[in-house]
């Protein structure tokens, strides 16, 4: 059986001293976790916490990728770039990407593209607004998203990891309910199955508000590998107790 990822993202929030405080709160207590741990920072806070994380069980993780391999774009991180600082994991398509920067299911494919041509794992987005819910449009949507990474990857689409994130329950307090998410997770493990003969090892992560107190009902369903976690990582208590429901 395939262990869990629980990855938790800072978003735009922390200071040096108040991230040395977490990952070293959190590092006290971890010990060896029973699943997968990373941690997405960031961008001008990589060097630090891949020194703080250097030899630990957490991965580093970053928060977006650019779409361009390099060149005359100012502002951009590219995947090489975030190979030198030894991220494991990138995010791409996050919610919040695609609603204020206007980022289009093309440009999400590409970026996963680029992450894995530097050997760094996407953790691609995907997830329905609430209008899109309840319109009954989820599956619509979130199979939409999905298959623009699959058009665009191909056979490497077995290396990525997917996150169902609906985007009423970012940031809101609301989650889906433990049997909303089973659905949606198993709409995007049979779209996996049909791409690719390998979907079986794809992770699909739960993004929506999960927290210490829902994460065993979330986790405890059959098609959900693990979470992206927002404000919970924020907290070294509640994140490890989210860690250590993920057995």
């Amino acid at each position: 059986m395939k262990k869990k990822l629980i990855a938790g993202n800072w978003k735009m929030n922390g200071s040096l001293a108040a991230n040395e405080r977490l990952l070293r709160a959190i590092l006290a207590e971890l010990g060896q976790p029973a699943c997968q741990v990373a941690v997405a920072v960031p961008s001008a806070y990589l060097a630090q916490c891949q020194a703080l994380l250097a030899g630990s069980v957490i991965d580093l993780a970053a928060q977006d990728v650019s779409a361009q391999e390099g060149g005359a774009f100012t502002g951009e991180i590219s995947a090489v770039m975030l190979k030198d600082f030894a991220v494991r994991y990138a995010i791409v398509g996050h919610s919040e990407r695609r609603q204020y920067h206007g980022e289009s299911d093309e440009t999400v494919a590409l970026k996963a593209q680029r992450a894995l041509s530097s050997g760094i794992t996407p953790i691609v987005c995907v997830g329905e607004t609430l209008a899109e819910r309840e319109a009954g449009r989820t599956d619509e949507v979130v199979k939409r998203q999905l298959a623009a990474v699959i058009h665009a990857n191909g056979h490497c689409v077995s290396e990525i990891v997917v996150a169902y994130e609906p985007v009423w329950a970012i940031g809101t307090g609301k989650t889906a309910s433990p049997e909303q998410a089973q659905q949606v997770h198993a709409v995007l493990r049979a779209q996996l199955k049909a791409a690719s003969s390998s979907a079986d090892r794809i992770k699909l992560l739960y993004g929506g508000s999960m927290n210490a107190t829902n994460a065993a009902s979330l986790l405890a369903q059959p098609d959900i590998d693990g979470g992206l976690i927002g404000g919970a990582a924020l907290k070294a208590p509640d994140f490890l107790t989210i860690i250590a429901t993920a057995a």
